[in-house]
């Protein structure tokens, strides 16, 4: 079936089935997230530029869709991403003292597609901590982005982590900046092997192993042990394989089975420490991603720790939809016993659709009312 007539690339609608499927996870992931305690905001679709990414963000601004502001003459971004509308309303709407938990669910606009069967429209949801540097708060973000994936019947998910804090350890002590840095990191993100000897020649030694290295720090501890064999010894190098290790033995604990892959990188530039993905047979990307971005708040004004992950719940409408709940038809008749069992029946949960003439392999009925010795009764659809 055509889902994008006259619809620009990437860009389709969403029927029936899908939308039915899409709105049942929607609505239990935010019940999900309100039994851990998230609460739920809902930032606009447009705002200033300004306010929807830093100006080092080079990805996020490339994503952004501008238009001018016919108002104020200002320019306008539709948000590629809401991470950034929700630090703004920690730092300066809700400004709490405390840990926040918030989440959100909505459409987001991106300029070009992640992937080839990608949209450029996704569905994101998700939830994220503020306030709270402490191991824990990763670790309880982890355990809501699997329960959430399990919602959505997804089977057999590979949760990968790594730390894009070693990345800027290296980068800082080689004193990269600028394109130098930007083609390193896009080296490594795509483990682009030639490359990357290219982008390290003239470093030192031990700089060049290190970068060389971390394509290969890819697996389960045995990775971490590697880096800590291969990585220069500096002080930031160290703190992140500590945090890596201690995450690792903690969910151990758990039994959250764990791959590391310390060139992961695939996140947005806003993103500090820990970053994880979780993948799955049958689906391309990721399909979900996370990890820890202390600084966000830091262009409103007010710095605090965070950690949090999303999804795109149009990436999960590639799992089998559940079976369209069957409904009772109904007559239209203005019998006023008729009237008053329609309401009853829907006031109790059930579906009935009034037959206005509605095919019957359409009608997505398995009983129909009929009046009976008087009372309108349900029997079976034959």
């Amino acid at each position: 079936m055509m889902r994008n007539w006259i619809l620009p690339e990437y860009i389709s609608d969403i029927l029936p089935n899908e939308a039915r499927h899409l709105e049942r996870l929607r609505r239990n992931m935010l019940d999900l997230f309100t039994c851990y305690g998230y609460e739920q905001v809902i930032p606009p679709l447009v705002e200033y530029v300004e306010s929807l990414f830093t100006q080092e963000d080079s990805a996020l601004d490339l994503k952004t869709f501008k238009l001018v502001d016919e108002l104020t003459g200002r320019q306008m971004g539709l948000r590629a991403d809401i991470t950034p509308q929700v630090a703004r309303i920690d730092a300066h709407i809700l400004n709490r003292q405390g840990v926040t938990r918030l989440c959100y669910a909505g459409s987001v606009v991106n300029t070009r597609p992640d992937g080839l069967l990608s949209s450029r429209e996704p569905r994101q949801i998700g939830a994220e901590i503020y306030g709270c540097a402490e191991l824990a708060a990763d670790v309880e973000i982890i355990e809501l982005m699997r329960a959430s994936l399990a919602l959505a019947g997804l089977v057999e998910p590979r949760l990968e982590i790594g730390h894009i804090g070693l990345f800027h350890a290296l980068a800082d002590a080689a004193s990269l900046n600028g394109s130098a840095r930007e083609a390193l990191f896009v080296a490594l993100q795509q483990k682009d092997m030639p490359e990357l000897e290219m982008a390290v020649a003239g470093l030192s030694p031990a700089l060049q192993q290190g970068f060389l290295a971390l394509p290969n720090c890819y697996g389960g501890e045995e990775a971490l042990q590697l880096a800590r064999k291969s990585l220069p010894v500096l002080p930031t190098i160290v703190a992140a394989l500590d945090t890596l290790d201690a995450l690792n033995a903690v969910l151990k604990l758990r039994g959250i089975e764990t791959r590391y892959d310390l060139a992961e990188l695939r996140s947005s530039y806003y993103h500090t420490g820990l970053v994880f993905a979780v993948y799955a047979p049958g689906f391309a990307n990721a399909v979900a991603r996370g990890g820890r971005y202390d600084s966000v708040g830091e262009k409103f004004g007010r710095s605090r720790p965070a950690t949090g992950f999303s999804l795109d719940l149009r990436e999960l409408s590639h799992l089998p939809y559940p079976a369209r709940h069957q409904g009772v038809l109904a007559p239209s008749e203005n019998d006023p016993s008729l009237i008053d069992k329609v309401r009853a029946l829907r006031a109790g949960g059930e579906m009935v659709i009034v037959d206005l003439g509605i095919a019957p392999d359409e009608a997505s009925c398995d009983r129909k009312l009929v009046k009976v010795d008087g009372s309108w009764q349900i029997v079976a659809l034959v």
